[in-house]
């Protein structure tokens, strides 16, 4: 069986601290937001087949669907607390083995080591591959749609939440995990590139300030 490796994103606008995150402007001139980035950095990275955005029910997440027929990719909707069942359902729908998962607030995804892991992921017949321990927003993780469906069904309602992976994580011994490791240069655990807050927004928008010309790939 043909494995197809698909980036499932779970978008929401609600949020305690900062309202519709995905959807902020890195660049505020041209209306780059940070969804923008996300997706363009994914589209280049071969090892992944499709992208499609796990939308939350609502009315005030529908400009997602209106998103996401503007990019020409596809997208499904699903209950807003269930994140882990949006993100299956993602697969499903497009006939994935395996997602790739960033969150949508995090504009800088370590793009670089993704074909590598997803190597690791099919050679070594991995449950999941998890690049942690980076600059926090830039890591991402590679599990098969298998896994995150023994999950769903296994575990609570805390592990169906956005902390799509807390079932294989608290659960190690029932799965095959492979860990990436960043370069030594990327462990910073003082540094931030997730937009929880308008001071990261701030942030996140002077880094692309600076290094736009080598974006979406920073």
């Amino acid at each position: 069986m043909k494995r197809k490796l698909v980036a499932a994103i779970a978008c929401r606008n609600q949020g305690s601290r900062l309202y519709g995150k995905p959807l902020q402007n890195l660049n505020v001139g041209d209306g780059i937001k940070i969804l923008d980035n996300i997706l363009d950095c994914l589209d280049s990275i071969s090892s992944i087949s499709e992208i499609v955005l796990a939308i939350a029910h609502g009315e005030e997440n529908l400009i997602y669907c209106d998103f996401a027929k503007a990019r020409g990719i596809k997208w499904v909707i699903g209950d807003e607390v269930d994140v882990l069942g949006r993100l299956i359902a993602c697969g499903e729908s497009v006939e994935a083995t395996d997602i790739f998962r960033v969150t949508s607030e995090s504009p800088f995804p370590y793009y670089e080591r993704v074909d590598e892991a997803w190597s690791r992921h099919l050679v070594e017949s991995a449950d999941g591959v998890f690049l942690d321990g980076v600059v926090d927003g830039c890591g991402f993780e590679i599990v098969s749609l298998s896994a995150l469906q023994r999950s769903h069904e296994d575990g609570e309602d805390r592990h169906r939440s956005e902390l799509c992976t807390l079932y294989i994580r608290e659960n190690l011994k029932k799965f095959k995990i492979l860990r990436e490791e960043g370069p030594k240069e990327l462990i910073r655990k003082d540094l931030r590139l997730t937009v929880d807050n308008p001071e990261d927004l701030i942030i996140c928008r002077a880094v692309y300030a600076a290094l736009g010309n080598q974006a979406p790939c920073i």
